[in-house]
């Protein structure tokens, strides 16, 4: 009995904490939602696991550990692309700043050869 208290516990905690991180608003919403229904899911596992059970079979897998694992197959997947995507946009930053330092450093440092090779502003 005291597991099931304790895992709902750090569930909720689980949830609390991923609904407080800062996110872009367009996905926020769908973030939550998700956070949401996989939370809800964990906890009838968690108090009752005989659901999954029957949940698995109306859906037509054999056993609720396997359908646990399927989902948390497809979560990972998505988990992965999110970072992919956030791992490039951080590149492009990256690159982003690298180029504006560089210019930076390079005006400062040959000011009067970046003068001389600037187009001139449209008349």
């Amino acid at each position: 009995m005291w597991i099931k208290i304790l895992l709902a516990l750090g569930l909720a905690a689980f949830a609390v904490i991923g609904l407080a991180g800062r996110q872009r608003a367009g996905r926020r919403a769908l973030r939550r939602l998700a956070i949401f229904v996989f939370g809800a899911g964990a906890l009838v596992a968690v108090i009752d696991p005989s659901a999954i059970t029957w949940v698995a079979n109306k859906v037509g897998v054999g056993r609720g550990t396997d359908l646990v694992l399927y989902v948390l197959v497809i979560a990972f997947l998505f988990v992965i692309m999110g970072f992919s995507a956030r791992f490039t946009d951080q590149e492009d930053r990256v690159v982003q700043l690298a180029r504006s330092v560089a210019l930076a450093q390079a005006a400062r440092d040959y000011p009067g050869d970046l003068q001389d090779q600037a187009p001139s502003p449209p008349q």
